[in-house]
Parts: structure tokens; C-alpha cells; sequence
């Protein structure tokens, strides 16, 4: 069942009674933990300088590695919040904290031979380098999730279209930083939030999915090019009638997404086309 969400930019946002916040985005951990890992990469490269030419080559290249894994785990922790926040997943299609875990051993394994500590001592420094790696974030996601005893083909439907969906709503948030404006930054998360909604509700009952490609590309594919063209016009102009006319999209863009998702669900499409066909002129900005 849907939830319907409120605040001030919805219908009867100043009303009193309980309103159900928007889900936010997915919280991810542990990421100090690769920033330890990132910095840890100094350890070879500042010697480096100081060593032979063979030394050199291979302090940055260990250093390299470290700097390669760090960035794989941010990655993979990254890929793992998403996962967990969804009811209907696909594992990583690439292991990113394994891959880490992989770097970092032969990181290591490179400061042996720099140490000239023969073959049995490299080989033991990559082994204990991934195994306290794996220890410290864990493995990807390794399975689909909620998929069990459901068509597949369904279910890789409803989490093709949730990835196509966050991926519409982080350019449309990475996109908004271009006007330098927190308030509005905040605007677009809080739209997202109600998108997440019903990106959550498409997963916990798929229905019919033919209206909701349709329903999530003209309105996310819309929303994420009306806020790229108005972040360019509003961080050269301050157009004060431009972000008013960019906020009322989002009202009218986020109420919709509230109240039609039942409707939505259900089939009954009437109302929501006559809706998209409205939202669609709306989403051509013309600044």
C-alpha cells in the first residue's frame, strides 16, 4: 500500500497530523574506514622518492594499488547500501570490496619485493593484507534479493527500472551543487525522498511494470533535465522568478508522485496519463 507523505510544498502541508517522512537515501558506513585505507597509501609513495629507480617504480605502484582499493571500497560500501535499502536487488554485478581486498594484498605483496624478502614472505603479507581487509568491510552482496519464488523476469524489470530511477535522482542532486544554494540542495533531496518512496512501493508490489517505465521516465528523465538546465541558469543569473518556478515543479512533481502511486499500481491509468501529458509541458523550462 502506498504511503502518502507531506510538508510545506504538498497540499495541506500546514495541516496538523501525523505525516510519514519520505525514506531518505541510503545510508552508507564505514566510510572513514577507507579514508584510513586511502591515507595509508602515503606509506609507499613518500619513500619511494627516496629509493632507486627499481624501489621507486615499485612504491608507486603498491601505493597506486592502495590508492585503487580504497576508492573500490568506497565503491562497494556504496553499492551495499543500496542493496540493503531495496526490497528487490540484484548483487553487484562486479565485486568492488572484493576487487579492494585484492588490491590491498598485492599492494602489500609489491612492499615485500621492495624488501627483496624473497617469494614465501610477498605471498604471506597478500594473504594476511585481504584477509584483514575482508575482515574490516566484509564481502559484496553475493545474491539477489526478495527475488526468490517470483518471476524473474518480473522482478529484473521492477530492479532495472529502481537503478534507472537513482540514477535520474543522483544527477538531478549532483546537478542542483551547480547553483550553490543549500536550501535548494535540500528541495531536491526531499523530492527524492518521495521518489524513494515509490521506488519502494514499485518493488513491494510490481504489478504492471509498461506504466511505470513510462511514469518514471517522463517524470525522473524530466526532473533531472529541468534541474540541469535550471542549476546552469540559476548559478549565472539568480533568477528569483526561475527558482520559484522550479520549486512549484517539484511541489507538483512530488505531490503526484505521493498520491497516484496506489493508483498507479492498480492500473487505473486514465487520470495518470492526463497527469503526465500536463507534467510533460511543464518539464520543458525555457529559461
Amino acid at each position: 500500500m502506498a504511503e502518502r507523505f507531506g510538508g510545506k510544498y504538498s497540499p495541506g502541508g500546514g495541516s496538523k497530523g501525523p505525516v510519514t517522512a519520505p525514506p531518505s537515501a541510503p545510508r552508507v558506513t564505514g566510510k572513514w574506514r577507507t579514508t584510513v585505507l586511502f591515507l595509508s597509501a602515503f606509506l609507499f609513495l613518500f619513500p619511494a622518492f627516496g629509493d632507486g629507480p627499481r624501489e621507486m617504480l615499485l612504491g608507486l605502484l603498491a601505493g597506486g594499488m592502495i590508492v585503487l582499493a580504497a576508492w573500490l571500497t568506497r565503491e562497494g560500501l556504496v553499492a551495499e547500501a543500496a542493496y540493503n535499502a531495496r526490497k528487490l536487488a540484484r548483487r553487484p554485478a562486479f565485486p568492488r570490496k572484493a576487487a579492494g581486498a585484492v588490491a590491498t594484498g598485492a599492494a602489500l605483496a609489491v612492499g615485500g619485493v621492495i624488501a627483496d624478502q624473497g617469494l614465501v614472505y610477498p605471498v604471506l603479507y597478500a594473504l594476511v593484507g585481504a584477509g584483514l581487509h575482508l575482515a574490516a568491510f566484509g564481502l559484496d552482496p553475493m545474491a539477489d534479493k526478495g527475488m526468490e519464488g517470483i518471476d524473474a523476469f518480473q522482478t529484473g524489470r521492477v530492479a532495472k527500472a529502481v537503478e534507472e530511477g537513482e540514477a535520474h535522482l543522483a544527477a538531478m542532486q549532483d546537478a542542483i551543487l551547480r547553483a550553490k544554494d543549500r536550501s535548494l540542495e535540500r528541495r531536491v533531496a526531499q523530492f527524492a525522498g518521495v521518489a524513494r518512496g515509490l521506488f519502494r512501493t514499485i518493488e513491494g508490489d510490481p504489478g504492471d511494470l509498461t506504466a511505470a517505465r513510462k511514469y518514471m521516465s517522463v517524470y525522473l528523465m524530466g526532473a533531472r533535465d529541468a534541474t540541469m538546465k535550471f542549476a546552469d541558469h540559476y548559478a549565472q543569473t539568480r533568477d528569483a522568478a526561475a527558482r520559484t518556478d522550479y520549486e512549484a515543479l517539484l511541489s507538483d512533481l512530488e505531490t503526484t508522485f505521493a498520491q497516484k502511486t496506489t493508483a498507479f499500481l492498480s492500473n487505473n491509468r486514465t487520470d495518470l496519463d492526463v497527469e503526465i501529458a500536463v507534467l510533460r509541458d511543464r518539464l520543458k523550462l525555457d529559461h
